[in-house]
C-alpha cells in the first residue's frame, strides 16, 4: 500500500507525463474534505499555550497544532469583528469590498462568500453562535442573508459565568452534524462569542482557579496593577471556555469516524478586546493565532510554518480543496495554501510569502460626522509601517464623543483615569492619544509597538521603501484610499442606529447598558467646556 506522500509523488509524476492539470495530491481516491472553522471572538495570538503561553491553557488548540500545522504569522488585514470577517468570507482586503470595509455595514450584494459557493457544490454548510457580525446582511429581494449558512442556535445551557454565552456549541454542533447526508461534506462555522467582553470581574480567580502571579508580564502600555491583572484573568477563562467545546467537537468527529477527513481551522478574528489592540492596527491587533490540521491531507505533522499568512487566503484555500473552479465569487486577492498543506517542510516555504497589508477606514461611532480613523500598513519581514492618513483625529474615539473604538474594561478604565495625573498620564497617551502620520516598529525586537523607528536617519530608506510598496500594492488592488478618494469609506452609513447617539444619551444622563461601552468612555462633563 502506497502512503500518502508516495501518492503524491507518484500523482505529479504522471502530471508531468501526461501533461494533466493536477488538483492537490490529497484529492486521490478521496472525498471532498469537511471543513470545522473554529474562530474566537477577540484573542491575540500569544495566548494560546501552543505559543509558549502560561497563564491560558488551550489544550484543543494545541492539538490541533500537533497534528497539523502551527503557523507563527497569521495576520488579518483588518482587527475588527465585521471587516475581518468580511476577508475571511471573501478572500478580499477590506479596501476592496465597499461598505463591508467598515464596522457595522451593510454587506454589499454584489459579493459572494465562500460558504454560499460551497452549499451552491453541495456542502452542508451553517453555524453557530457569531458568523458575520455586526452588521445588516440582505438579499436583493430584501430579505436577510445568511452569508454562512443555517443558524444552529437553538441548543442552551448554563455557562460558568454571567458574561459567556448561553448557547451550547457543542449541542449545536451535533445538530448540524445529523442534518447532513452520510456521504456529504459539511463546512461549519463554530464562532463562539468568547473571550468578546464582557466579562465577569474576576472570574478568573474565583472560578478559574487562577492567580494574579500566573502572569508573568503585563504590556509596557498598560498600568501593571491588580484591576488590569484580572482582566487579564477573566479574558483566559473565556478563552479556555472556547478551547473546551473546541474539545468537545473533535471528541464527536472522532466518534462519528469523521476526524481524519476534516480540516480543523481554529483562529480568532482580531486581537484581545483591550486599549491598543482590538480595532488598532499594531503587531498584537492583527497578528492572530492559527493553527490547522487534516489528518488524511497535511503531512509532517506537528510542523511550524513562518511565511506570512492573510486572512484572504482562506476562501481561495477552501476552494481548492472542494475542486470548486467556478464560485461565482468577485474576483479573490488571497492565494490558496496548498502548498504549505503539500509540504513536508517546515519554517518558510514559499519565498515571496514575506508580507501582508492591513489597514482600516470607521470602526466605532465615536467622532464628530462618524468620521473613521484610515490606517493603512504593511508587514514586511521583522518590520511593520503604518501610514496615519488623516492624523489630525483621535485613534481610538474622541474625547467629545466617546473613545468608543476600544471595548469598554477594567484596563480601559485605568488607562483613561490615568490621564489626570502626570505620572501614568503615559498610560492615557500611549493607548488614546494622537499619532504621527507614519510609524516604523521592529516587531522581533518591539513587538508591543513602542518605539517609532520612522524619524530615525538610519531607516528612512527602509521608510521610503516600504510606503512606496504599500501604496503600489494598494492601488494594483482598487483601493479608493491609496488613489484618492478615500472620502468613500466615509458616505457609508453606521447601521447600528441604536447605539450611534451614546455620546448625548450618556450627557443626557441615561444609563449605558452596553457591555462595551462605560461611562468612562467619555469625559467628564466639566472636562468638556
Amino acid at each position: 500500500m502506497h502512503t500518502v506522500f508516495q501518492k503524491k509523488v507518484l500523482f505529479y509524476a504522471l502530471c508531468m507525463l501526461t501533461g494533466w492539470s493536477c488538483h492537490s495530491p490529497n484529492q486521490i481516491n478521496q472525498p471532498a474534505p469537511n471543513i470545522l472553522f473554529a474562530i474566537m471572538d477577540d484573542a491575540t495570538w500569544e495566548h494560546m499555550s501552543a505559543y509558549g503561553c502560561q497563564w491560558v491553557n488551550t489544550p484543543a488548540f494545541d492539538y490541533v497544532a500537533n497534528n497539523g500545522i502551527l503557523f507563527n504569522r497569521a495576520y488579518t488585514p483588518n482587527a475588527k469583528c465585521a471587516p475581518s470577517r468580511s476577508c475571511i468570507l471573501t478572500g478580499r482586503n477590506s479596501w476592496q469590498l465597499e461598505e463591508a470595509a467598515n464596522h457595522w455595514p451593510q454587506f454589499p450584494i454584489k459579493f459572494k462568500t465562500f460558504p454560499e459557493a460551497l452549499s451552491e457544490h453541495g456542502y452542508h454548510v451553517g453555524h453557530t453562535a457569531k458568523g458575520w457580525a455586526p452588521g445588516i446582511a440582505k438579499t436583493s429581494d430584501g430579505e436577510p442573508r445568511n452569508l454562512i449558512g443555517k443558524k444552529y442556535n437553538q441548543s442552551t445551557l448554563t455557562p460558568p459565568t454571567t458574561a459567556i454565552s448561553k448557547i451550547d456549541y457543542t449541542s449545536n454542533f451535533k445538530s448540524f452534524l445529523d442534518d447532513k447526508s452520510e456521504e456529504q461534506p459539511f463546512f461549519f462555522w463554530y464562532g463562539s462569542t468568547e473571550p468578546h467582553r464582557v466579562y465577569e470581574y474576576k472570574s478568573g480567580v474565583n472560578k478559574g482557579g487562577k492567580s494574579l502571579a500566573d502572569i508573568n508580564d503585563v504590556y509596557d502600555f498598560w498600568p501593571d496593577n491588580p484591576q488590569v491583572r484580572h482582566d487579564l484573568l477573566d479574558y483566559a477563562l473565556e478563552i479556555e471556555y472556547f478551547d473546551k467545546h473546541l474539545q468537545q467537537m473533535i471528541d464527536e468527529l472522532k466518534a462519528r469516524g469523521e476526524l481524519n477527513n476534516t480540516m480543523i481551522v481554529v483562529t480568532a478574528d482580531n486581537g484581545m478586546p483591550f486599549p491598543r489592540i482590538k480595532g488598532q492596527e499594531y503587531e498584537l491587533s492583527n497578528h492572530l493565532p492559527l493553527a490547522i490540521m487534516w489528518l488524511d491531507g497535511i503531512e509532517n505533522k506537528g510542523r511550524t510554518v513562518d511565511d506570512f499568512i492573510s486572512f484572504i487566503d482562506f476562501a481561495p484555500s477552501f476552494l481548492d480543496l472542494a475542486q470548486i473552479k467556478d464560485s461565482g465569487m468577485q474576483t479573490i486577492t488571497g492565494r490558496s495554501l496548498s502548498t504549505i498543506f503539500n509540504s513536508t517542510s517546515q519554517g518558510q516555504i514559499e519565498e515571496d510569502r514575506n508580507q501582508v497589508l492591513i489597514g482600516k477606514e470607521r470602526h466605532d461611532v465615536g467622532r464628530p460626522d462618524d468620521q473613521g480613523y484610515p490606517i493603512r500598513g504593511l508587514f514586511e519581514e521583522d518590520y511593520l509601517y503604518i501610514y496615519n492618513f488623516e492624523s489630525d483625529r483621535w485613534p481610538a474615539g474622541d474625547p467629545v464623543t466617546g473613545y468608543l473604538n476600544c471595548d469598554g474594561s477594567p484596563t480601559k478604565t485605568e488607562c483613561l483615569v490615568a490621564k489626570k495625573n502626570k505620572d501614568s498620564y503615559k498610560y492615557w497617551l500611549w493607548n488614546f492619544g494622537k499619532r504621527v502620520s507614519q510609524e516604523l516598529y521592529n516587531i522581533k525586537t518591539d513587538p508591543e509597538c513602542m518605539t517609532n523607528l520612522a524619524l530615525d536617519e538610519e531607516h528612512q530608506d527602509r521608510l521610503r521603501t516600504m510606503h512606496t510598496v504599500m501604496m503600489d500594492k494598494l492601488k494594483e488592488q482598487g483601493d479608493p484610499r491609496a488613489l484618492g478618494n478615500g472620502q468613500l469609506f466615509e458616505s457609508f452609513p453606521y447601521m447600528d442606529l441604536k447605539t450611534a447617539d451614546f455620546y448625548n444619551r450618556y450627557m443626557a444622563g441615561e444609563e449605558l447598558k452596553a457591555g462595551w461601552v462605560n461611562k468612562s468612555d467619555f469625559e467628564a462633563k466639566s472636562e468638556l467646556k
